[in-house]
């Protein structure tokens, strides 16, 4: 029953079409309600229904809104109370004195003026310019024919190098000389004065083979060999005196077998295995038995064994030895010898003077000992080697 206050709709809106359902809803065959037309508004006629809207799908690509400016900011206004403040904190009544410089002494202004009118004057005397670097050879200009062979220690000057053909007659001159009197000093002091001056001169042709070969065959002719397995042997000995295990094995290495069965090279591999094992017996036996010049090297380090057998002597034999026992078995010339060791050591309290001899009191020398050797033992030669 329709209200009494209603109007009659016109006969093709009494029945409005229904909406379709939507297509991807599904409905149950058989609804618990029946749908019911909602009126929409007061007017006098329903309005019409509204069509279904396409639904637009989110996109999978989302834009993100640029971030707005941030409002720009205004300038700080200071309230009339701080600007009062501020404004009396730098008066000069107000101002601390403790932060105004210091006043300068007369005796530092007189320094400063003295100084000033010192260099006040000073002009830089002028330099003449530096000559470009020299990107060739030397071209030498001296034209005297002997000269002494003297080592450079700086670029060599043109005018102290003897051009090649300079170079020509001083060898026909040293030729002569030799035949005439037989000076091997002069002469080989001359040649390699020569070959100073072929070098610098980057000169490398049969004129410079001619001069070495001038100096081999008077070396030959003067036995002037050299002496390899000497010197190896104070190679490896000063190995052993800077502590250089690296180099040491490796002097070992180059060595032949018949090169390890000559003299020097023997005597200084047995100092090494001696002390190796520690064996400081026989390793002061070598060491009054030393070869050639060897003895100067192990001067050099005999006084750090004789402190590391001295304290293994301390550790062995307690509680005293006699000096004698310290003189046969650390290798010194006599007893005073001996003493004087330990002496130089603040160890002259340790000595006791007996009926017959003198001993030792190794059980109060070990410490005292001890720390010697480890000085000893830390001291750095002149390379930088431990």
């Amino acid at each position: 029953m329709m209200p009494s206050g209603w109007q009659t709709a016109p006969p093709g809106l009494q029945h409005p079409t229904p909406v379709p359902p939507i297509s991807n809803y599904a409905y149950p065959p058989n609804p618990a309600y029946t749908p019911v037309q909602v009126r929409q508004g007061f007017g006098q006629y329903p309005p019409h229904p509204m069509p279904h809207a396409p639904v637009a799908m989110p996109s999978s690509e989302t834009v993100t809104p640029a971030p707005a400016a941030p409002p720009p900011k205004g300038k700080v206004v200071f309230s009339p109370s701080v600007r009062e403040y501020v404004r009396r904190a730098f008066l000069p009544a107000n101002l601390n004195p403790m932060d105004e410089p210091l006043p300068k002494s007369s005796k530092f202004q007189k320094q400063l003026e003295k100084r000033q009118r010192r260099w006040g004057n000073y002009q830089s005397a002028p330099r003449s310019p530096t000559p470009p670097p020299s990107t060739g050879p030397v071209i030498g200009t001296c034209e005297v024919l002997e000269k002494r062979y003297l080592r450079l220690t700086s670029a060599p000057i043109p005018s102290l190098v003897r051009p090649e053909p300079v170079l020509h007659k001083t060898l026909d001159l040293l030729k002569k000389k030799w035949r005439k009197e037989s000076n091997y000093s002069y002469i080989c002091d001359q040649l390699k004065s020569v070959r100073q001056d072929l070098t610098v001169q980057r000169i490398k042709n049969d004129f410079t083979v001619t001069v070495y070969e001038l100096h081999a065959r008077i070396a030959l002719e003067k036995g002037d060999l050299g002496n390899p397995i000497e010197f190896k042997a104070y190679r490896i000995l000063y190995f052993i005196h800077t502590a250089n295990r690296t180099g040491l094995n490796d002097a070992m290495a180059d060595l032949t077998t018949a090169e390890k069965e000559k003299g020097p090279i023997k005597h200084a591999l047995s100092v090494r295995s001696a002390l190796a094992l520690g064996n400081y017996h026989k390793f002061f036996q070598l060491y009054l038995d030393t070869p050639n010049m060897g003895a100067y090297l192990m001067d050099m380090f005999v006084v750090r064994e004789r402190l590391a057998a001295l304290c293994n002597i301390c550790k062995a034999y307690k509680p005293d030895v006699k000096l004698r026992f310290i003189t046969e078995e650390l290798g010194f010339e006599s007893d005073h010898d001996a003493a004087q060791f330990i002496v130089d050591y603040n160890g002259q309290d340790l000595l006791e003077e007996r009926q017959d001899s003198i001993s030792l009191m190794t059980g109060k020398a070990g410490p005292l000992f001890e720390t010697a050797r480890s000085a000893a033992f830390r001291t750095v030669d002149i390379k930088g080697q431990i």
